[in-house]
C-alpha cells in the first residue's frame, strides 16, 4: 500500500506545476493535518461542539463537565481547534492537486478502534487513525517556554524540566474508552487533565513545524502557505497552555492499567512552572552574542520533518497502527526534509 501511494505520488509530481521539493514540503504537513483532525475529531464527538462545522458525535456529559474544570469554555475550543484542523489539511491537498501534485491520503489506515463511550460517531469506531488512549505525553515544552537561558537550536540535549513528570512515563487515556471510565469522578478528572495537557503538547508541535519547513520552500507561494498556517498553530498553543495550568491537582489511578498519574498545582512562585507566565520568555536566538529575544522555539530546519513524526509515534498516537502506516509516514517526513531552498 505504502509502495503504491509513494509511486503515485511522484508519477503526478513530474508534469505538475511544483517542485518535487515544495510538494513534499506541503504533502507532509497535510498528513500531520489529516491525523491532527482525525484526533480533534474525537476530542469533539465526546467533550466539544457538535454542529455543522464539526459534525459527528453526541458529546459525553461527564467527560464535558471535567474539561470545564479548566475552563468553561473548553468545548467551543475543542470544536473550533477541530474545524482548523479540517481546513488546514483540505486546503494543504487542494492545493496540491490543484498544481498537479498527489494529495496526502491516509484513508487505508483508518484502522484502530477508539472509544466506545456514550457521545462517540459510531461509525467511526474501528476506523480511527489515532490512539487518544495510550498517551506518553512529554510536557517540558511548559517550561522550554518559561526559560531564559536555553534553547534546545543550541543545545538540543538540555533536559527541559517536566510540567507533569507522571505524564512522561507509561500510558495514559485522554478519552474516556468505555461508560466505565466516567463512574470514578477523580479518575475521570484525570483524564480530563491529561487531555487538557495533550493539546498544547500536539499544538507546540506545529507553532515548530510549519517555521521550521518554511526555510526550505523555493517557490513563494508555498512559502506563503506555511507561513499563514503556521501562526493558527501558534495560537491554538497558547490557548491550550493558559487552559491546562488550571488542570485541578490531583493523584488518580487508571482501573484498567493500574497506572498512578499526579497533576500538582502548578499555582507556584518558581518561574519555570508558574501557571500565568504563558508569553514565550526570551531566550537565546542564532547567535550568544546577540541579546535573547521572545521566540518561537526550536525552529532548526534540519531534520524536522523526521523529528516530528518521531515526536508523535513516542507519544504513543499511533499505537496499533500498520507497517504500511509507519512506512508511508516516514518516506513523507524523508521527502520534506530532502527538500533544498532554490535561488
Amino acid at each position: 500500500m505504502g509502495a503504491g501511494l509513494l509511486a503515485s505520488i511522484r508519477t503526478a509530481e513530474a508534469s505538475g506545476g511544483l517542485s518535487q521539493g515544495d510538494a513534499a514540503l506541503l504533502r507532509f504537513p497535510a498528513a500531520l493535518e489529516l491525523l491532527e483532525a482525525d484526533f480533534w475529531i474525537q476530542y469533539n464527538e465526546l467533550g466539544g461542539i457538535q454542529d455543522n462545522e464539526v459534525p459527528g458525535g453526541t458529546g459525553n456529559p461527564d467527560y464535558t463537565e471535567a474539561l470545564a474544570a479548566l475552563d468553561e469554555d473548553m468545548d467551543q475550543y475543542i470544536h473550533d481547534n477541530t474545524d482548523d484542523e479540517i481546513t488546514h489539511h483540505t486546503f494543504l491537498n487542494a492545493y496540491l492537486v490543484s498544481k498537479g501534485a498527489a494529495p496526502a491520503n491516509l484513508d487505508a489506515f483508518r484502522t484502530l478502534m477508539g472509544s466506545t463511550a456514550t457521545g462517540v460517531n459510531p461509525d467511526l469506531i474501528g476506523h480511527r487513525l489515532t490512539n487518544l488512549t495510550q498517551l506518553t505525553v512529554d510536557t517540558s515544552w511548559w517550561t522550554r517556554y518559561r526559560d531564559d537561558r536555553h534553547n534546545p537550536d543550541f543545545n538540543p540535549n538540555h533536559v527541559f524540566p517536566q510540567a507533569v513528570p507522571t505524564l512522561g512515563v507509561n500510558q495514559h487515556t485522554a478519552i474516556p474508552r468505555t461508560d466505565a471510565d466516567t463512574s470514578d469522578p477523580n479518575f475521570l478528572q484525570a483524564i480530563a487533565n491529561t487531555a487538557g495537557f495533550h493539546f498544547p503538547t500536539i499544538e507546540q508541535g506545529g507553532n515548530s513545524l510549519y517555521p521550521s519547513l518554511a526555510q526550505r520552500a523555493t517557490d513563494v507561494e508555498v512559502l506563503r502557505i506555511l507561513l499563514s498556517i503556521g501562526p493558527t498553530e501558534t495560537m491554538h498553543f497558547q490557548t491550550w497552555s493558559d487552559k491546562a495550568g488550571n488542570a485541578p491537582p490531583l493523584t488518580a489511578v487508571d482501573p484498567v492499567t493500574g497506572v498512578s498519574v499526579t497533576f500538582p498545582d502548578l499555582d507556584v512562585d518558581n518561574e519555570l512552572f508558574k501557571k500565568n507566565l504563558i508569553m514565550p520568555e526570551p531566550c537565546p536566538f542564532l547567535d550568544r552574542s546577540l541579546p535573547i529575544v521572545s521566540i518561537i522555539r526550536p525552529t532548526n530546519t534540519e531534520g524536522v520533518a523526521t523529528g516530528a513524526l518521531a515526536f508523535l509515534t513516542a507519544m504513543g498516537l499511533f499505537i496499533g497502527q500498520s507497517t504500511g502506516f509507519f512506512a508511508y509516514m516516514k518516506q513523507l517526513a524523508q521527502d520534506a526534509d530532502s527538500a533544498t531552498r532554490g535561488v
